[in-house]
């Protein structure tokens, strides 16, 4: 059983990189790190260009979105933990906030602001903020993100050593570099080389206040020979982390009864003031508040514009100054990218009050909206309700999609011109194309609605009522959008965040919009399930094609059967075109329109297949379709009693709705009960 034990142990054992500890341990002499800044000057960057060098890594993706060129930063991708926190359709505010960090990186200014990420609840605020602090995190652990921090050493014997021992960790994680006095530090980094082509070394601050103490101490000690006083000086590895707080810090705001501006700034160790004799020895000072252990890395304000006016004075200085007042001490130099979140409401009230101009002056905001194209917000919904989360449920086709719809839709404005209906807004923003409408109407339509994506529903919501639907037992083991739809609908009567009936009353009719949009997907899947005979749509297809060719070329074709040249079939070309509404007036440029495409193909050396172009593809369906609908009789689907001949007609139909589709047995049979009952009453169009 020993033996067992021992093995299994080994077996875990193996699984770590001693190596990456053994890089992760590293500790060296002043005069080491010396040498490494000599060969990585970079290991200097201040927070800003750490974060900006980080999120730059993972590289980039440029497109273009309506005329505009526009850049994807794949770190918001969040592929290092599998897309848990992946940021979709956001592209815009993120491009901001990467600018901003790009400026502050270089020093033009931004990095003596406080960015504020400002939206409505659930657009993201956090989740970007919790992506900086675990990238910053993952960054410091590579070769790339090094960077280090010292500890004092041998202190017993020079009279400095407290009861915790010989040694004192540097309570702030300062880069080492702060140890050469200013007075000469810009010279010694240019005499020793420090700097290259590629990297300015500035290190700009002075010491905490607990080791400029020792500093001074031991400078009086040796009679001012600063070398003798790096002897006491061991630099190691930092590793940024937020669950040990080192370069790390979360603050969230609190009862104010229960918190002051010493959890920001650190506070007195009364244990320790025996020990040193006095409140005003810094070795006798906690130096943990959250600008304090956030210090080479990132804070996070939570909610910031909830906090407490004495805690604003410290945020001003923080940002501005890059200096924090401790408690009984001289202003500490900080260096860390100070990041806060707040929403609509709270904005509002920052924006009317007079006393909050100057946090307003050194602010930096960033709006993050909800997503406005619907194909994005299904990948958020995608990422919790998928086969992999989801096991014994099937969700079926369109599920997330109507949710998603509907979502977006409380968020869009109406058209104020242009003629358009707000659900083909919807998809012009989606990508779609719409007859007689261009990239350029999609520009406008945004311009005309700034704040689109400032109101409207809350993911988070719809995620709720998603959850509802899977958990209720009336689907056999199948959520579809009905499901969905009327959780939603139902969850408006109490939404904690609705107060304004007009708001309620026009989400409701989204949904409306939604269940239309629906009817009209699963008519048209139904269709094509009912003429997916392939054989035959490429019969149909090859008779059209060749009528189009000789009727475009003025020639005859032959006849299937005489094999006589004959006209081309006019009746048969029109019976498809129509099927998509090709006016008579029409014909002739939408036939030259196929003929061309095929031609277009052919000079590429590729073959004309029917389905690659949708509009054909389309109309081909619709034919084959009402050429076989009759043979079916999808209504006798609403009867009790169908005949054994339609039955089989109808299960192939239902099998390829799983096959082609992704329904399973349950979904296809409500799929086509649905689309029966609109046959039955006679919608058909």
């Amino acid at each position: 059983m020993a033996e067992m034990r021992t093995g299994m142990v080994d077996t875990i054992a193996a699984m770590q990189d001693y190596a990456l500890y053994r890089d992760l341990s590293w500790e060296g002499s002043f005069e080491d790190y010396l040498n490494i800044v000599r060969q990585q000057p970079q290991v200097t960057r201040n927070a800003y260009q750490r974060a900006y060098d980080m999120i730059i890594r993972y590289g980039t993706e440029e497109y273009t979105d309506n005329k505009k060129k526009l850049i994807r930063y794949n770190f918001f991708k969040d592929e290092l933990n599998g897309g848990k926190d992946a940021i979709y359709g956001l592209d815009i505010p993120l491009m901001r906030l990467v600018h901003v960090l790009r400026a502050a990186a270089e020093g033009y200014g931004p990095e003596k602001r406080v960015i504020l990420l400002h939206g409505p609840v659930g657009s993201s605020k956090s989740t970007i903020a919790r992506l900086l602090k675990k990238g910053v995190e993952h960054y410091s652990t590579t070769p790339d993100g090094a960077l280090y921090t010292y500890d004092w050493v041998n202190l017993e014997g020079v009279g400095m050593a407290g009861s915790e021992g010989a040694q004192f960790k540097c309570p702030m994680h300062e880069e080492p570099l702060r140890l050469i006095p200013v007075a000469w530090r810009e010279r010694a980094i240019r005499e020793l080389g420090l700097s290259n082509e590629r990297f300015q070394v500035r290190v700009e601050g002075e010491l905490n206040p607990a080791c400029r103490f020792i500093f001074a101490r031991l400078m009086e000690r040796y009679g001012g020979d600063w070398g003798k006083v790096m002897q006491h000086i061991r630099v190691k590895r930092l590793v940024l982390s937020e669950k040990d707080r080192i370069g790390i810090g979360t603050f969230q705001p609190k009862d104010e009864k229960n918190q002051d501006s010493t959890e920001l700034t650190g506070d007195i160790n009364y244990r320790k003031i025996a020990e040193y004799g006095s409140d005003s020895d810094p070795r006798a000072f906690n130096f943990d508040g959250e600008f304090n252990i956030a210090n080479r890395g990132i804070v996070e304000f939570i909610e910031v514009l909830k906090l407490d006016v004495a805690f604003l004075y410290d945020l001003l200085g923080a940002s501005q100054e890059h200096k924090i007042k401790p408690k009984k001490f001289a202003q500490t130099d900080i260096d860390e990218l100070i990041i806060g979140h707040t929403n609509e409401a709270e904005y509002k009230k920052l924006l009317g009050n007079e006393f909050m101009e100057a946090l307003r002056d050194r602010t930096i905001k960033i709006d993050i909206p909800y997503i406005t194209k619907v194909s994005e917000e299904i990948r958020i919904y995608e990422k919790d309700f998928n086969r992999e989360k989801i096991r014994g449920k099937h969700i079926a086709p369109h599920t997330l999609e109507v949710a998603a719809m509907w979502a977006t839709l409380t968020r869009l404005e109406d058209p104020k011109k242009h003629n358009l209906s707000v659900v083909q807004k919807m998809k012009l923003y989606d990508g779609k194309v719409l007859p007689g409408y261009t990239q350029d109407t999609v520009k406008e339509l945004r311009k005309e609605a700034p704040r689109e994506g400032m109101n409207g529903i809350s993911p988070r919501y719809v995620q709720d009522k998603i959850s509802n639907a899977l958990v209720n037992d009336i689907g056999e083991g199948t959520i579809n959008p009905f499901m969905v739809l009327s959780e939603l609908e139902k969850g408006l009567r109490h939404h904690s965040l609705l107060t304004n009936e007009d708001d309620r009353k026009r989400y409701g009719e989204c949904i409306g919009m939604v269940k239309r949009e629906y009817e009209e997907i699963v008519k048209n899947e139904v269709q094509r399930a009912i003429s997916a005979d392939e054989d035959a749509i490429q019969k149909l297809a090859a008779n059209y094609i060749d009528s189009i060719k000789a009727f475009t070329l003025k020639e005859k074709v032959k006849d299937r059967f005489t094999r006589e040249d004959v006209e081309p079939d006019e009746r048969l070309m029109r019976s498809i075109e129509e099927k998509i509404e090709i006016p008579e007036n029409r014909k002739d440029d939408f036939r030259r329109e196929i003929m061309n495409y095929i031609g277009a193909l052919a000079v590429d050396g590729k073959k004309f297949e029917w389905h690659t172009n949708d509009r054909l593809r389309r109309a081909l369906e619709l034919k084959l379709f009402e050429d076989q609908k009759d043979a079916i009789k999808l209504q006798t689907l609403v009867s009790s009693v169908i005949d054994k001949e339609t039955q089989e007609k109808i299960d192939i139909i239902k099998t390829r709705l799983m096959k082609y589709f992704g329904y399973n047995e349950v979904s296809a049979r409500d799929v086509l009960d649905y689309v029966a009952s609109i046959y039955a009453r006679g919608d058909t169009k």
